[in-house]
């Protein structure tokens, strides 16, 4: 008797470890499903594309419970929110433009290599049927407006404060969100219409138009004229806390080619970019392996 007794006792010890050991492997799994990622996203086309292409792979191939995408048309709030580590990561960062930004957040953000492999290029510019070719002609145009990005851009600071005033433009400089620019821009092309509009280059919109991007003499917009380079800026400390996610993010890198068909796959359906990313991703195995196996690699 006295054995079995003392069978039974250690038979509900045992089972109250086992117990605890599940209870504490539950614990565990319940925190990692609470670790959240956010990205940036300024509402740039190649920021949507690129925020939402890390998002599908740290997801869909890495295992990842949750990536957020928080976005924000406000520049400066998107800055300190990757200093303050609200934010995880912002992948459009434009140098030299953004460079007064960056350097107000250095201390407390990671600064990562281009993942932009091409030449970049940004300015005004017009529909190619318009017969102008510099700024200095946009007078003698029946256009009356440039159409803008968000107000926090350096573009439309440029243009703004130093364009207009330089070459005594009779058009006025409306600001917007980026999506209703470009709306608005392929409705006017759509009716042959003198119009100006900021464009730039990694994007969808110099394969879908036709366009000239205008010849600046007086350099009013300074050093935005020189191609700049498209990079990405972690916020302190995530490389040693979440690895996976650092190593994907540095080892991202894109050809125009790639991050205009990204953008053109996305822009299939605007409502659900992460279907688009998708999309990409299965098209494009071949291109994203390397960057999976770099977080692999990191775990």
């Amino acid at each position: 008797m006295a054995t079995k007794r003392s069978s039974k006792r250690w038979a509900a010890i045992l089972a109250l470890v086992l117990l605890g050991a599940l209870a504490l492997s539950g614990c565990s799994s319940a925190l990692g499903q609470d670790k959240v990622l956010v990205l940036a996203n300024i509402g740039w086309d190649e920021n949507v594309a690129i925020s939402n292409l890390t998002k599908v792979l740290l997801q869909e191939d890495l295992g990842y419970e949750r990536v957020d995408i928080d976005t924000s048309e406000d520049l400066d709030a998107t800055y300190q929110g990757v200093a303050s580590g609200d934010l995880g990561a912002f992948q459009d960062v434009w140098l030299p433009n953004q460079k007064a930004l960056l350097d107000g957040v250095a201390a407390d953000v990671e600064h990562l290599d281009p993942w932009y492999l091409g030449e970049t290029k940004q300015g005004m510019a017009v529909p190619a049927y318009m017969d102008v070719t510099s700024i200095n002609q946009l007078n003698g145009t029946d256009a009356k407006l440039i159409y803008g990005i968000e107000d926090s851009s350096v573009m439309d600071h440029k243009v703004g404060r130093e364009v207009i005033p330089e070459y005594h433009l009779k058009q006025k400089l409306v600001a917007g969100p980026t999506a209703g620019m470009l709306a608005e821009v392929g409705r006017l092309y759509a009716y042959k219409e003198d119009f100006v509009f900021l464009a730039w280059s990694p994007h969808w919109m110099n394969q879908t138009y036709d366009i000239r991007y205008l010849k600046d003499p007086k350099d009013a917009m300074g050093p935005t004229n020189d191609p700049a380079k498209c990079s990405t800026i972690v916020r302190g400390g995530l490389r040693e806390d979440d690895p996976e996610a650092y190593a994907l993010i540095d080892a991202l890198e894109l050809t125009e080619e790639q991050i205009n068909s990204l953008e053109l796959e996305i822009n299939k359906d605007k409502d659900d970019p992460q279907a688009g990313a998708t999309r990409w991703v299965s098209e494009n195995r071949e291109v994203v392996r390397p960057w999976i196996e770099a977080a692999q690699n990191a775990s």
